[in-house]
């Protein structure tokens, strides 16, 4: 065994509540030496940290895999409706810590690992990121698992296993380099593969239509095999399933080449159907249409509808017989939802499933649409999804003729609606004319789905009034507005567990299940010993992260200065670009005047730029050399400090987010569908300063919109301006300091060796900028000034972060998938606790 600490070391610090009873931290030791007994090798005597983290994870998994069976017994004996949640992505992060914490093993774990000489925050720092998501939308779909699981309902997650997820993000003489995520190298302790269940998934080929009906034949089959994680709900004992599926060759593939001498080359080629799930698109709002990326998106729907379907014939009473062969029934036992176009393939891949069994078509694709749900998460034209028909034709005839079908009758209705009126069936086709036919695959989640949903109230209306107005006059009923949440347990009791338990002392422990009891926080506003207990708390998490900072970068933090955070993809729309001028012109005043007394900053930027995003690169370029000249110069001193934060992932943010004063949330009015960094910043107790986009404008209604720092243009400006027309120049012409911040960055002063390196951020800023950066710098920089002076009255500044806190009750993704639940999936969440497994049921 591992040595005892010595008494100096610290402890980890452990919330909400809740002491570890002897008898369960006297098993926890049993059991994690059991399973570091058979971890262990024969000739090897001595374990190392990677074997102690997988006895303990190991041993927390032993706790699941009981509730995780009768979970699933106890939903074949109710055989509830189902809710499928297909994303291309779940950005989940580490498991050990927020299992613990679901299962109220936290505090006997940390007694249990101390007693045998351990440091659990050690053996947690070993396990590896799951990323398999990009950003938002694979972290949201994590944190919609948490709630569906913490709410009873029966839900699934489906994706896709990558081998390699989000690229590890290096920076290297301040630019980025990707090398690969090989998350998977060392083994994963929380799966568990399901071969049983392996489906046939079939692409190219061709379609013969005869006497028979239509056939798809000569096609190439590709096994999706699931691995299942199991995800718990918040100490209700209900354990969920995340099933991920990943692409194996069939043993007969390519196998005629065997008898004409071909057999190595025919097992080397097996790779070539493997590649399906290698690894993980690194784009965020983005659309690259390569084929692989089309093959990944049909082959999780058409394994996972086979899943489905197959789920629904067996779910009846506990029966593991096919005894539902009426498909009729589907939209009343089933729900599907598509996070985002990705799973477009669904209603098209249901109807063909359908229809074999009910006809006509026009009854089966009633119960395709009642069926199916679609989440819309972008506005930007460059985002939306439209393939190629040819690549269609080659990969999927029969589906594109299907899609064909689809798009007659759906075309069909908008004519006898708009008789005459041939530029609206244009617009609203799902098949794009042009030099190069498209499907576009928005108009197709559309048409095949009862409810779409944009992600925060301002962006919903977006939809409806402009990207998808003419498919809301025909059908208003569809759009809905489900505004995005994060899940309260892993973004403040695991990660903030002192802010956690500073706030169970004053109104109780049920806020971690009812977000919105955080209004009661209002009480203690201007109670002195409340401000003092969340200060205290915000300065240790800042102490603890100034020390991870020194430990990784070599920077001297100064821990009283501001914790300034902008930590999000990088990407033109959020708008990096605004902070480095304010960063710029911060550094261009204490220069000036060294003497003032300046409100110290330490400002981070943090995220990753998709590989082939060449500006977002120059942007992350930017930053650091704006650093490298900021940190070295001794006349400013700690009083700016300008960090980029490397390889931002879940882990990072849990660490960074606790630690943060200064929330930077700066789009473009109209371009930021939600957010939910923006949440999870405001639960932290960081203040906002932001523009009236996403769920920004949400917030500002919840805390008091003078609780945030509201600067800019808002929605309708926006819209002013591209009629009347941007001018950059005339902002650059008029604003003095904005006209030496862009002068340096293009005359070399941030890049001395080469003076033109920012050349193509400069000229895209001054002649061809979208997102219109300069509009906004005035006010941007009044509204830094008024932060700057808050910050220097801690006392005002603090209660304006529990008026923050206070309004975070929206913001839970609880909310959310309850308001999914009622509203899109017919669904009832419940708090019901089940038994747990050594409970009598």
């Amino acid at each position: 065994m591992a040595k005892p600490l010595s008494d100096q070391d610290k402890r980890k610090q452990i919330s909400v509540r809740g002491l570890a009873g002897v008898e369960n931290v006297a098993d926890l030791k049993t059991n994690f030496n059991r399973h570091l007994h058979f971890t262990l090798v024969k000739d090897r005597n001595v374990a190392t940290k990677r074997d102690y983290y997988f006895a303990l994870a190991n041993t927390v998994r032993d706790h699941l895999v009981g509730r995780w069976i009768r979970t699933q017994q106890h939903y074949y004996e109710k055989d509830p409706k189902r809710v499928y949640y297909l994303s291309l992505e779940f950005y989940m992060g580490r498991t050990l810590q927020n299992t613990m914490v679901n299962l109220a093993l936290e505090n006997a774990c940390d007694e249990a690992t101390y007693q045998l000489g351990l440091d659990m925050e050690e053996l947690q720092d070993i396990e590896e990121d799951a990323g398999l998501g990009n950003g938002g939308l694979g972290r949201l779909a994590a944190c919609f698992l948490d709630s569906m699981a913490s709410l009873g309902l029966a839900a699934y997650g489906y994706g896709i296993r990558y081998e390699f997820g989000i690229f590890n993000q290096k920076i290297q003489n301040g630019w980025q380099v990707e090398e690969a995520d090989d998350w998977l190298r060392y083994g994963n302790p929380w799966e568990k593969a399901r071969p049983e269940y392996m489906r046939p998934v079939h692409f190219y080929g061709r379609v013969e239509h005869g006497p028979d009906g239509v056939k798809w034949v000569d096609t190439q089959v590709v096994l999706a095999l699931p691995y299942d994680t199991p995800v718990p709900g918040y100490r209700n004992n209900i354990v969920n399933t995340m099933r991920l599926w990943s692409a194996k060759a069939p043993c007969d593939f390519n196998l005629k080449d065997f008898n004409v001498g071909g057999y190595i080359q025919a097992v080397l080629d097996r790779n070539l159907a493997e590649n399906i799930s290698r690894v993980l698109y690194p784009n965020d709002n983005f659309f690259e249409g390569k084929e692989l990326r089309l093959k990944q998106e049909y082959f999780v729907v058409a394994a996972t509808l086979q899943d489905i379907i197959r789920r629904f014939k067996a779910s009846k009473f506990g029966s593991t017989e096919f005894v539902r062969m009426d498909l009729s029934a589907l939209p009343d036992k089933v729900a599907i939802q598509l996070n985002d176009t990705h799973p477009a393939m669904v209603p098209a891949l249901t109807l063909r499933f359908v229809s074999f069994i009910i006809c006509p078509v026009p009854q089966a694709w009633d119960i395709v649409v009642r069926t199916c749900a679609y989440t819309n998460h972008t506005v930007l034209p460059e985002a939306l999804e439209r393939w190629p028909v040819d690549l269609f034709q080659n990969l999927l005839p029969r589906h594109l003729e299907i899609i064909y079908e689809i798009n007659r009758r759906h075309l069909e209705r908008v004519a006898k609606l708009f008789p005459g009126d041939m530029d609206r069936m244009r617009r609203m086709s799902l098949i794009e004319e042009g030099d190069m036919k498209k499907i576009n695959m928005a108009h197709l989640c559309i048409v095949g789905s009862h409810a779409v949903n944009g992600v925060a109230r301002i962006h919903s209306e977006i939809i409806k009034n402009t990207v998808f107005k003419d498919f809301y006059e025909v059908d208003p009923h569809k759009f809905q507005n489900k505004t995005n949440g994060i899940t309260p347990r892993r973004w403040l009791v695991m990660c903030n567990p002192g802010l956690a338990e500073v706030i169970a002392e004053r109104i109780g422990e049920d806020y971690i299940r009812d977000l919105d009891q955080l209004k009661k926080l209002l009480d203690f506003v201007d109670d002195d010993a409340f401000i003092r207990d969340i200060a205290k708390v915000k300065q240790e998490n800042k102490l603890k992260f100034a020390a991870h900072l020194e430990e990784h970068y070599k920077v001297k933090i100064n821990p009283n200065s501001m914790f300034d955070v902008q930590v999000k993809r990088i990407h033109e729309y959020k708008r990096q670009l605004l902070n480095c001028l304010h960063i710029i012109t911060l550094y261009n005043r204490i220069k000036k005047e060294p003497n003032k007394a300046w409100t110290p900053r330490t400002i981070m930027i943090g995220g990753k730029a998709a590989p082939g995003y060449h500006t977002a690169k120059m942007i992350i370029k930017l930053i650091t050399s704006i650093g490298d000249v900021v940190n070295n110069d001794p006349v400013v001193g700690d009083r700016l400090k300008v960090i980029f934060l490397e390889n931002y992932r879940v882990t990072l943010a849990e660490k960074v987010i606790p630690a943060s004063d200064l929330s930077e949330q700066i789009s473009t009015a109209g371009t930021e569908a939600s957010g939910t960094g923006n949440m999870k910043f405001m639960l932290n107790g960081a203040l906002t300063i932001g523009t009236m986009d996403g769920a920004n404008v949400e917030m500002a209604e919840e805390a008091g919109e003078e609780n945030l720092f509201i600067f800019g243009m808002r929605v309708p400006d926006v819209e002013a301006m591209d009629k009347k027309g941007y001018d950059a120049h005339s902002y650059y012409n008029r604003i003095p300091e904005l006209k030496r911040a862009m002068d340096q960055i293009s005359g070399g002063f941030f890049s001395p060796g080469q003076p033109g390196l920012f050349q193509d951020l400069v000229n895209m800023l001054m002649n061809h900028d979208r997102f219109k950066v300069f509009a906004d710098y005035e006010a941007y920089i009044k509204c830094q000034e008024k932060v700057s002076a808050l910050y220097k009255d801690p006392t005002a500044w603090t209660k304006m972060v529990i008026h923050n806190i206070a309004g975070c009750g929206k913001f839970s993704s609880d909310r959310t998938i309850s308001q999914y639940a009622r509203e899109i999936w017919g669904m009832e969440p419940s708090l019901e606790k089940i038994a747990a497994p050594d409970d009598p049921r």
